[in-house]
């Protein structure tokens, strides 16, 4: 079995197509990591990565009485500049070309009511002023006409009292954890498991076409070579896993500015608990389409009908994707719940659960539990399939085929 599973990986590795596939999803990686340099480059260096954003504030009538400057003490990410003159429209069109400001606001009044103009270089990429902005002009306002009615300590307490907020919820189930990190977790699993799990498929296809597998055939059981492929390309895809997170946080360290992800990105909940989860379904989804990937490969005969018999097992694994992604938006309905025990989902499910603490060890052993036999009954089938229509030349099996050749096995 780990004779087949080394000459497996040999023969992976040493592909042409595997070698520059890895090197673009690696490539691909450092550049996702260089994008905020990137922009930095092409935009000068003006206000990515979060350097304040360069705003004029025109006041021409002083309605504010001098108090805009305190925007700035306000940490909103702008640096304000406050000019009490008329200023033209071409003459701030100017300015924002000529990148001396990157956002401009005139203030009118009229009558009872404050005009507002807001001027960007482009409203493709601005439907609306920001809200920051916004509440703090307005408060501002507030406050300079409230100190202008002489009001005392306890009236203006009164007026503007300390609101605190706070949240509960209804159900008993509390969410942890960062929706991005689940979110992205649950999307490697399933690039892991699924690419993975597909190469079996196209593995076994090849080496019918080059003929190998009669060699394999007489030098060892159809059960041998079947598990030895899927632990061998399963090695090569757990690997490929590693070198992509290794580059990730290599890239991140290297090229990224210390707490740029913090906002988005936690790694807080990432526990070594977790981390065992997450390997032990990694293996346990992979197997489960893998060797339904096998069973399939063993079908055809010419590489250019992989792909239709593939689908139907391409259709369960993205129907068991998306019935845990779906259910990551209601984490504690009882359709997660179910996505977690369910064997085409839980692989992508499970760990998602357990990193927002709402899977219990009861809902993970008896998950794990219909994995395994879900595998087992997997395998004995795929082998039996397999060790009939492996050398088989002609045309694709159908399923009414497969249907007969699982009986007269079994017979």
């Amino acid at each position: 079995m780990f004779t087949v599973a080394r000459f497996t990986m040999k023969d992976m590795i040493k592909r042409k197509s595997f070698i520059i596939s890895n090197i673009i999803i690696l490539l691909l990686i450092v550049i996702l990591f260089n994008v905020p340099n990137i922009m930095k480059m092409i935009k000068g260096d003006s206000n990515f990565g979060g350097e304040s954003t360069k705003i004029l504030i025109v006041d021409k009538e002083n309605i504010y009485e001098g108090t805009l400057e305190n925007i700035n003490t306000m940490e909103l990410g702008y640096e304000v500049q406050v000019a009490n003159e008329e200023i033209t429209f071409d003459t701030i069109k100017e300015k924002i070309t000529n990148e001396e400001i990157e956002k401009a606001i005139v203030i009118t009044s009229k009558g009872n009511e404050i005009n507002i103009e807001y001027i960007v270089d482009n409203l493709i990429y601005v439907d609306e002023m920001p809200e920051k902005l916004v509440s703090a002009l307005s408060t501002l306002y507030l406050n300079l006409q409230i100190s202008k009615l002489n009001l005392s300590v306890e009236q203006l307490a009164s007026i503007s009292p300390n609101f605190t907020f706070d949240m509960k919820q209804t159900e008993e189930q509390e969410m942890q954890g960062n929706p991005a990190v689940m979110m992205i977790l649950s999307l490697v699993l399933f690039y892991a498991i699924y690419f993975c799990a597909y190469q079996v498929s196209s593995s076994i296809t090849t080496e019918k076409t080059s003929k190998i597998i009669e060699t394999l055939v007489t030098s060892t059981k159809p059960s041998t070579i079947v598990l030895g492929k899927t632990i061998g390309i399963g090695i090569v895809g757990l690997l490929q896993i590693l070198a992509m997170i290794i580059v990730a946080l290599i890239s991140n360290s290297l090229f990224l500015e210390e707490g740029m992800l913090d906002g988005l990105i936690s790694l807080e909940n990432i526990t070594p608990f977790l981390l065992v989860i997450t390997i032990i379904y990694f293996l346990l989804g992979y197997f489960t389409y893998a060797l339904l990937y096998a069973l399939t490969g063993s079908t055809v005969s010419k590489p250019e009908d992989i792909q239709s018999a593939n689908s139907p097992v391409a259709i369960l694994a993205v129907i068991g994707f998306y019935l845990a992604y779906f259910t990551m938006m209601n984490p504690t309905s009882e359709l997660n719940t179910f996505a977690g025990i369910f064997p085409l989902s839980s692989p992508f499910c499970m760990p998602f659960r357990v990193m927002s603490g709402l899977a219990s060890y009861g809902e993970i052993a008896l998950s794990v539990a219909l994995l395994a036999v879900t595998i087992f009954i997997i395998a004995k089938v795929s082998i039996k399939i397999y060790s009939s229509a492996i050398l088989n030349y002609g045309s694709k099996i159908n399923f009414k085929d497969i249907m007969k050749i699982y009986k007269d096995k079994n017979n």
